[in-house]
């Protein structure tokens, strides 16, 4: 008898927590993504601000599942999925499944506006990543050389569009880079004399927070300097800088973190969607009608007691091992106890020995809440290299406050 075929969509924690999960099943399983590694994305705004290395916070999918046999991952972009004859396309290869995970992940979203991609680059990939430090990094740089103090202040003004997680983190970096890192580096510029610009278009950063927590979080982030403008509304973004309804910033400057969307292939499952193309799912994390499909993480809309749960890795991880196990023993649709989600807390950085945490009724912030959020970060890290070494960079840099990683790599015309 054929071994029942599982596909699974995407390596993020969703995906690969259900891929390990099923290690000891009698499955054929095939793993997709459209590259090679598993991304630790709770981090990668440290990459972006210089602090770790781009293999510090991904590790090869292959290297994570080498010793499961059960299990081959391939490397490709889905195009699409066909749910009547149970096949999910790419590149011209077709794969069967009986059961098929989608825990695609998100992108970030312009709300309509996707000429400002252009102008105001987001942060889901390391390559956006990379991109975005040779941009800061360079844009010191260009002042450092440029005699016009308009120019200048131009160059030395970030603009952040988003009060989330990391907006907040970015905000916090960019401001210890400018005015502790970089501080005796440059003779003709003067790097604490940098403008951060956080905006907000509510009336509050970190809305997942308490409000106490999110008015902490905006007192450690203008004591750091950064400047926070809450119920900012913006219009346009273009080459000048970003437009408000009745402001100007002239910047070449601007980081997009306003806004998260699907990837368009859940579309291809014809299940009901959100506003931001999230697939509707049932308490068992199936889609309505598949009870043969998950979506799980980013990519689904799970309501429970009336709320949507939060995009966030100890989600996707809960609804990786829950779905794994109603594959691993063939539970039908009828026999599946509903997906109960373990609400372990919400943490933000804001710079070094700044952070919040919120952990049901627990709240916390400062040095205890930040040191709380290293461990926690470390826990998720895969595997002991990237632990070690990822550690070991935090205390040099809690230390000496030296950013290791300020490499401009690309040949780029100043």
């Amino acid at each position: 008898m054929p071994l029942k075929k599982v596909v699974i969509i995407g390596g993020g924690f969703g995906g690969l927590t259900a891929a390990k999960e099923l290690k000891n099943a009698n499955l054929d399983i095939t793993l997709i993504d459209k590259t090679n590694h598993h991304l630790f994305q709770p981090l990668l705004y440290q990459v972006a601000t210089a602090a770790l290395s781009p293999a510090d916070v991904a590790a090869p999918i292959r290297a994570i599942l080498n010793k499961q046999k059960n299990i081959r991952v391939i490397m490709g972009e889905v195009n699409r999925i066909d749910t009547s004859s149970k096949k999910v396309f790419l590149n011209g290869d077709a794969f069967d499944y009986d059961y098929l995970i989608t825990a695609v992940g998100s992108r970030h979203s312009y709300f309509g506006n996707d000429k400002w991609e252009k102008f105001a680059p987001g942060l889901k990939t390391i390559n956006d990543a990379l991109k975005l430090r040779e941009k800061i990094l360079l844009s010191f740089e260009k002042a450092e050389r440029l005699n016009d103090e308009k120019e200048i202040k131009k160059q030395m003004t970030f603009v952040i569009v988003g009060g989330g997680p990391t907006g907040v983190e970015l905000a916090g970096a960019i401001a210890e880079i400018a005015r502790v890192t970089m501080l005796k580096d440059f003779r003709k510029i003067n790097p604490a004399k940098t403008k951060i610009i956080l905006v907000e278009a509510l009336d509050r950063l970190l809305t997942a927070f308490d409000r106490q927590l999110s008015a902490k979080a905006n007192e450690s982030l203008e004591e750091l300097g950064v400047t926070v403008l809450l119920n900012r509304r913006v219009v346009d973004i273009n080459e000048r800088g970003v437009q408000f309804e009745n402001e100007m910033i002239e910047t070449p400057n601007v980081i997009w973190a306003a806004g998260n969307t699907i990837p368009s292939i859940v579309s291809s499952l014809n299940s009901e969607t959100d506003r931001a193309g999230r697939a509707i799912v049932e308490n068992d994390c199936s889609l309505k009608n598949h009870p043969e499909i998950f979506v799980i993480g980013d990519a689904a809309l799970f309501i429970e007691n009336g709320k949507p749960l939060p995009g966030i890795a100890p989600a996707a991880i809960q609804q990786g091992r829950y779905v794994a196990k109603i594959i691993a023993n063939g539970i039908p649709k009828e026999g599946r106890k509903p997906f109960k989600y373990f609400d372990k807390g919400i943490l933000a950085t804001i710079g070094k020995a700044k952070a919040v945490m919120q952990i049901g009724g627990v709240k916390a912030s400062g040095w205890f809440a930040w040191i709380a959020w290293v461990f926690v970060h470390i826990l998720y890290l895969i595997g002991f290299r990237n632990r070690y070494k990822v550690l070991a960079e935090w205390i040099w840099l809690y230390v000496t406050n030296r950013h290791g990683i300020r490499l401009i790599t690309q040949k780029t015309e100043m």
